[in-house]
């Protein structure tokens, strides 16, 4: 009875030792991506300017995102970037930048938790806030802010126990109404509402 109570204290003293050496994952994700914004480029038609005719140019831009999994299939991500200057064009010709900041929040389904390859869907909401304008030498404006749908497909490949490579594609509803300056009539509405699709790095603690 005493060995057996012994290889028991023995047993429970083994694993208290092994604990340390297995770090349980936390809640939480980063992920760092290069993200190409490519935006729809529509706007309705208006006096003196056809449709379609305002475009917002690409760009590459840096994006951090923090991740936290409510259970191993459900997580939150919140989607973070600078503000981002972009050209604006009336049939080719550049009439001004503005700057815009995206913050988006979607909810994820991850399909196979714990796998190499691990996809995931989500949805959720963007908040663009928009500044600087300076077009058309001071006669337009935009509005300050835009709200609509995100949408959010992508993949994770684990490369080590706590390390992922993510490939990301996201669909963002981003309209702004291009008004008078001096008297905020409006002019015409561009829907800007890009593809975002990104590649990067994952690092779950």
């Amino acid at each position: 009875m005493r060995s057996m109570k012994t290889l028991a204290s023995l047993t429970l003293l083994a694993a208290a030792l092994a604990a340390p050496g297995l770090k349980a994952e936390t809640p939480w994700m980063i992920r760092l991506r290069a993200v190409s914004l490519q935006p729809a480029n529509t706007s309705d038609a208006a006096p003196g300017i056809p449709a379609d005719a305002i475009h917002v140019s690409n760009k590459t831009i840096p994006e951090v995102d923090f991740s936290y999994f409510f259970t191993p299939n459900l997580a939150a991500e919140l989607i973070l970037t600078v503000p981002q200057k972009h050209d604006v064009t009336l049939n080719g010709t550049k009439i001004g930048t503005f700057k815009h900041l995206p913050p988006t929040l979607t909810a994820q389904w991850h399909f196979l938790p714990g796998q190499t390859v691990n996809p995931y869907v989500g949805a959720g909401l963007n908040l663009t806030l928009i500044s600087d304008v300076k077009l058309a030498g001071g006669t337009l404006d935009l509005d300050s802010s835009s709200v609509g749908a995100a949408l959010q497909a992508g993949v994770d490949f684990k490369v080590a126990s706590n390390c992922t490579i993510n490939l990301d594609i996201k669909y963002v509803q981003i309209q702004s109404d291009v008004k008078v300056a001096a008297t905020g009539a409006k002019v015409t509405t561009v829907k800007v509402d890009p593809m975002l699709y990104g590649v990067g790095v994952g690092y779950r603690f």
